[in-house]
C-alpha cells in the first residue's frame, strides 16, 4: 500500500524549535516525530511512502538516506514554492492504481490504519477524512442576549465538542483530478471542491488517541504522553522494525 507523508511546512508555531530542524524531524521521546509516523505505517502494511518537502528539505532528505529496511520503500518530492496543504500532491509523479493514505508528518497518534482503509473502501467516498471529537472549554462566563440586548441566559465556562480533522486522509485516485500542477491548494479548499463538484467525501470518526504536536505545550505533552503509551504508539516494534532506521 502507499502512502503521502506531508512534510514540507516551516513549522512557525513550534519555533523556537524549529528554528534548526524541520518540524517533522522534532524529537518524541528518542524518534523525530517523523520516524515514529513511518514505523506505524511500516508496521500496518504501508511499504511504499512520499514524503512531500519543501522547507529544510535537505536535512530530510539526509536522515532517511541510510539504513532503510529492504521491505520500505521512500521516495522524496520538494515543492519549488509553497503548495498547500494539498496543492503538494499535484507535482506526484507517482501512479496510483488504488486508494492511498495522505498525512501530516507532525501527528502523534494511535490510529489504526488497517481499520481506517478498510472503512474507507467499505463506505466508497473519493476521499475518506479521520476525525476526532475534540473538546473546547471557554474559561469565561457565556452571556446570550436577545436583539435588545437583554439577557437569556448565562452559562459559566461552557465545553463545546467538534468533529475535528486528524490530519490523515485515504484518497481515491480521482481525487488527483481535482488538483492542478503547481497550484497553490490547501486541504480544506479541496474538500470544498469535491463537495461543489457533487462527489462523496466521508468521515471517519474514532476514539484513538490523536495530538498536533504544532503548538509548544503540546509538543511537552506530546513528550509525556508517548513515554507512557510507547507499546501502543510503536507495536510491535521490536520484531517488525527495530533498527530499520537510525
Amino acid at each position: 500500500m502507499k502512502a503521502i507523508i506531508l512534510a514540507g511546512g516551516r513549522g512557525t508555531r513550534l519555533s523556537p524549535y524549529t528554528m534548526v530542524i524541520p518540524k517533522p524531524l522534532v524529537p518524541i521521546g528518542h524518534k523525530p516525530i517523523l520516524d515514529i509516523i513511518v514505523r506505524q505505517l511500516l508496521y500496518s502494511g504501508f511499504t511504499d511512502i512520499t514524503l512531500t518537502l519543501g522547507y529544510l528539505a535537505e536535512i530530510i532528505k539526509a536522515y532517511f538516506s541510510s539504513d532503510i529496511t529492504s521491505k520500505l520503500s521512500i521516495s522524496f518530492v520538494t515543492e519549488s514554492m509553497p503548495l498547500g496543504t494539498a496543492g503538494s500532491l499535484g507535482i506526484l509523479d507517482t501512479t496510483f492504481e488504488e486508494s492511498f493514505l495522505v498525512m501530516n508528518g507532525d501527528i502523534l497518534t494511535s490510529l489504526n490504519y488497517n481499520n481506517f482503509y478498510k472503512y474507507h473502501c467499505e463506505n466508497k467516498g473519493i476521499l475518506t477524512i479521520a476525525t476526532y471529537t475534540k473538546e473546547v472549554k471557554i474559561d469565561l462566563g457565556v452571556i446570550e442576549i436577545d436583539n435588545n440586548n437583554f439577557v437569556l441566559n448565562y452559562i459559566e465556562k461552557p465545553k463545546k465538542l467538534f468533529n475535528v480533522s486528524m490530519g490523515v486522509y485515504i484518497y481515491r485516485p480521482e481525487v488527483l483530478s481535482f488538483i492542478k500542477k503547481n497550484e497553490y491548494l490547501d486541504f480544506p479548499d479541496l474538500v470544498l471542491r469535491l463537495l461543489e463538484n457533487g462527489e462523496k467525501v466521508v468521515s471517519y470518526p474514532n476514539d484513538c488517541f490523536w495530538m498536533d504536536i504544532g503548538r509548544p505545550e503540546d509538543y511537552i505533552m506530546a513528550q509525556e504522553k508517548f513515554e507512557k503509551m510507547k507499546n501502543i504508539f510503536l507495536p510491535g516494534e521490536m520484531n517488525h522494525v527495530e533498527n530499520s532506521i537510525l
